[in-house]
């Protein structure tokens, strides 16, 4: 309690100064100064004791003729510091010199060695320094922060670390209007990480080396919080285990927090990369923009990657590994659309998975936010829809958990938690749990941005949600009930406290694949000539095309060409006007190869070529020919059926019970080119598919029938459907009643005005 109250103070202390910025600052504006300002007098207070020894060896060292990456090795080698500064000065000597304050501020911060000047830098704090020298605020507050006593000795490298993120978390709850593109709620974070070291045998293990890793790591809220509830010394799992953070960060400011939280921390800033997780191919810093970790693998992954961001400035960089490199590059399933990149983030995860324990690895497992796209967006066959597939048929899909909407600060849409993993308890093995999360929330005082509700934690009087949630995924039941009283939620107090709501499904893989086949039905046309039908015919494009001519720099030859076209259209529309009077009661011909006969005689008779395409303009619907239910129907030259395009459906069918998974299917990749046997598929469904057809469609359309080649594959994670229960709508005569007494109370209200 000493520790956590000696916390809060220093955090109030730091919020208070941050006073001294109002006027030439908004309160949105605080944090570019005093999260900065935080790190360089946390890393001042660090290097303290060992200032002196610092500045003698690098004087040495320089009187040497070293260079300065030289000087750099032989620094944090000789001296095992992992960064240090070479600098003059301290916060307390600036102090010394008000006028030169800002250059000798600027001085301060240059003499860090590269590896914290290069997160130091990406604050771009030197512009705010002249900013504050600028209002006479600089001395002020720098005066103010020296003050602050962040001596490890005081708050230990855990504890800052705690102090550190709590001011992010205020600061970026100030500045709501944009903290949701780099800050995820911490309630929902402490769920993912819950849920993910959840009977997990991995984590406990005595003395074990554990890697993390979030390619979208925003301010590291994620990895503090899994490393916190490894390791912290009075209630983490796993005190005795060494745990190794990783992150990627493209967003500038973003990645400089995360790195100073782990400078702060006393670990390696170099498991922090700087720029495009999916990348975009362009050289960047010395490096090409993706992958900052390209021959890591980890053992836990946490991400909130950005949902509904089209992804075409990396289209091209991703596009060329997923056909390049197939299954062997990060992208090899399929790709999404181009609104939305979600799902390419999990691909890459996926890929830096520890190998699986049957594979003679540890694993690995992966929580990731959502939103509702990647669990339905996407037809049969599509990248989406490709990328479910090949995650559930391998197994890897443990569970969905929805949570409720305006949890996040800069949306107020459903999110959903998927946890991912490749070392499956053997009770969820070919399982997915869903978990409703969705009524588990408390609705905030206060608004921040679309945050207008959390999920309990049990502090400040909410109920303990997140625990609860964690327990339903730990006991993996299917078809949980709670009482609307037993969720504890506050968002309407005038529900139905006994109404009772579904929490936990349990579902075989197979239960979210479905085999999308496409329904034919034949072409039935009847046949008149008319003057209207062949008007119809006058203004088809074959027909039009006959007086066109290619030979643009030949103006004799295309003259003639025009004269010819001119000559034939005349001799057709003269053998058809010569076929009218068969027709002149409306005759209407229904069988399609008796009226091809007529019209091959006809043309016969006056010497006029019928060739092919001629023959097909004049037999199609929209020209001599209509649809009618009631014509005979159309075969091609083998005599079979032919299909009419307009009458073509598609049906969703559940794959087979029992079915093994994986399913005997290709993925669409260059080397194909999207043409797939599916003859190994057919081979298992067929008959189930003819079955669904004789019980769900032929007893209405008779005449129907499957073009198997055309078979597709897809998965879809329905989560509303299978929590959705039927609610009957009230009698009509409550709410004929409950109308009546409105009515007579607005003319008792009027009578009122009126009187």
């Amino acid at each position: 309690m000493k520790n956590l109250d000696s916390l809060k103070q220093h955090g109030d202390l730091i919020w208070s100064i941050a006073n001294l910025l109002r006027g030439p600052y908004r309160p949105p504006q605080y944090r570019r100064v005093m999260i900065p300002l935080t790190v360089l007098r946390r890393l001042d207070c660090v290097l303290e004791s060992r200032k002196d020894e610092v500045l003698a060896l690098h004087k040495k060292l320089k009187a040497q003729g070293k260079d300065a990456e030289t000087i750099e090795k032989i620094i944090t080698h000789k001296l095992k510091l992992p960064f240090y500064n070479t600098s003059e000065f301290t916060f307390q000597k600036l102090l010394g010199d008000p006028d030169k304050l800002a250059a000798n501020l600027a001085n301060f911060m240059a003499g860090f060695s590269s590896r914290a000047r290069k997160i130091i830098e990406k604050f771009k704090f030197e512009e705010e320094i002249q900013t504050l020298e600028d209002a006479n605020r600089l001395f002020e507050v720098i005066k103010a922060v020296a003050a602050v006593d962040l001596h490890p000795a005081t708050i230990p490298n855990i504890a800052m670390g705690y102090l550190f993120e709590d001011l992010v978390r205020r600061f970026n709850e100030q500045a709501n209007e944009e903290a949701g593109d780099h800050f995820t709620p911490r309630e929902v974070i402490k769920l993912m990480v819950n849920i993910l070291f959840t009977h997990d045998d991995l984590v406990y293990e005595k003395s074990k080396v554990i890697r993390i890793y979030d390619p979208t790591c925003g301010t590291g809220g994620m990895l503090s919080e899994s490393e916190k509830l490894i390791i912290d010394p009075d209630s983490g799992l796993n005190p005795s285990a060494s745990v190794y953070l990783f992150g990627q960060e493209y967003n500038p400011e973003s990645y400089a927090i995360c790195g100073s939280d782990l400078m702060i921390k006393g670990e390696d800033v170099k498991n922090i990369a700087f720029g495009d997780t999916l990348g975009t191919g362009k050289s960047k810093e010395g490096f090409v923009d993706g992958d900052g970790h390209p021959n890591e693998r980890f053992h836990y992954m946490l991400a909130n990657p950005p949902f509904g961001v089209e992804w075409k400035p990396e289209k091209d960089h991703v596009t060329q590994e997923h056909e390049k490199f197939g299954f062997k590059g990060r992208f090899g399933p399929g790709l999404p659309r181009i609104n939305d990149g979600a799902l390419l983030f999990l691909l890459h995860m996926i890929s830096k998975m520890e190998r699986a324990p049957k594979d003679g690895g540890e694993g690995a497992r992966i929580a990731v936010v959502f939103n509702g796209s990647p669990l339905f967006t996407g037809d049969a066959g599509s990248g989406e829809s490709n990328i479910r597939r090949w995650i559930i048929e391998n197994d890897m899909l443990e569970a969905v958990i929805g949570l409720p909407d305006q949890l996040f600060y800069n949306t107020g849409i459903f999110t959903y938690v998927w946890i991912v993993t490749n070392r499956k308890r053997p009770e969820r093995a070919g399982k997915v749990q869903l978990i409703n999360g969705c009524d588990f929330a408390w609705k905030m005082k206060k608004s921040l941005g679309n945050k207008r509700k959390r999920i309990g934690d049990g502090t400040d009087g909410t109920p303990d949600h997140i625990a609860v949630l964690t327990r339903l995924y730990g006991e993996f039941q299917n078809d949980v009930r709670q009482r609307v009283a037993e969720v504890q939620t506050n968002v309407d107090v005038k529900r139905d406290q006994s109404k009772s709501l579904f929490v936990s499904k349990v579902f075989d893989n197979r239960d979210f694949g479905y085999l999308k086949i496409t329904v034919e039905r034949p072409l039935r046309l009847n046949f008149c000539v008319s003057d209207a039908r062949i008007k119809r015919f006058r203004n088809t494009n074959f027909f039009a095309e006959l007086i066109l001519s290619n030979k643009r720099k030949d103006k004799a030859a295309m003259a003639a060409d025009v004269l010819e076209g001119k000559a034939l259209q005349s001799a057709i529309l003269a053998v058809l006007d010569g076929m009218k009077p068969a027709f002149s009661a409306s005759q209407l011909v229904k069988n399609r190869a008796a009226f091809e006969a007529q019209l091959a005689a006809a043309f016969a008779t006056a010497g006029v070529p019928l060739d092919a395409k001629l023959k097909d303009t004049l037999l199609s619907p929209g020209s001599l020919a209509e649809r009618d239910p009631s014509a005979d129907i159309c075969h091609d030259k083998k005599g079979r059926p032919e299909p009419d395009p307009e009458l073509r459906d598609t049906e969703n069918v559940p794959l087979p019970p029992g079915i093994g998974l994986p399913l005997p299917l290709d993925y669409d990749s260059p080397k194909n080119k999207g043409k797939l046997d599916v003859e190994p598929l057919l081979a298992l469904v067929q008959s189930h598919c003819e079955a669904y057809l004789a019980a769900e469609v032929l007893p209405y359309r008779p005449d129907a029938w499957i073009d198997h080649g055309k078979i597709k594959v897809g998965y879809e994670i329905p989560f509303n459907r299978h929590f959705y229960e039927y609610e009957a709508p009230r009698p009509l005569d409550e709410i004929a009643a409950d109308i009546t007494t409105l009515e007579q109370d607005i003319m008792a209200m009027l009578k009122e005005v009126t009187a």
